[in-house]
């Protein structure tokens, strides 16, 4: 394994990553290792599924895509916050209107 930083900044706090201004809920970090790797083959596979079905359309995607939820939900991604401190879910909201904005806004500007 490499010591390779993550491809998205990740909060402070490890709950979201940052892509193009918006946040993204992480994994759940107390899955186990095992727990985690199939659940993210679960992923992987109905994330294929949705790609094959996507020219039909009708049922088949509408199962892919359900599945894909469902991976999402075990990983902790959507769903309820995998955390228990109270703090409200920022899932897909705008990083600029959230009280990570003065971290974000301090990432994107070089230090003087």
């Amino acid at each position: 394994m490499t010591d390779r930083p993550p491809p998205y900044p990740v909060t402070p706090d490890g709950r979201y990553f940052v892509v193009r201004g918006r946040l993204w809920r992480t994994s759940n970090p107390s899955l186990p290792p095992e727990t985690r790797k199939r659940l993210v083959n679960r992923l992987m596979t109905a994330r294929r599924a949705v790609k094959q079905a996507l020219p039909e359309g009708g049922p088949a995607l509408a199962s892919a895509r359900a599945e894909v939820n469902g991976a999402k939900i075990a990983l902790g991604e959507r769903g309820p916050p995998w955390w228990t401190d109270g703090s409200p879910d920022l899932n897909r909201r705008l990083v600029g209107n959230t009280p990570y904005a003065d971290w974000f806004a301090r990432l994107e500007s070089p230090a003087v």
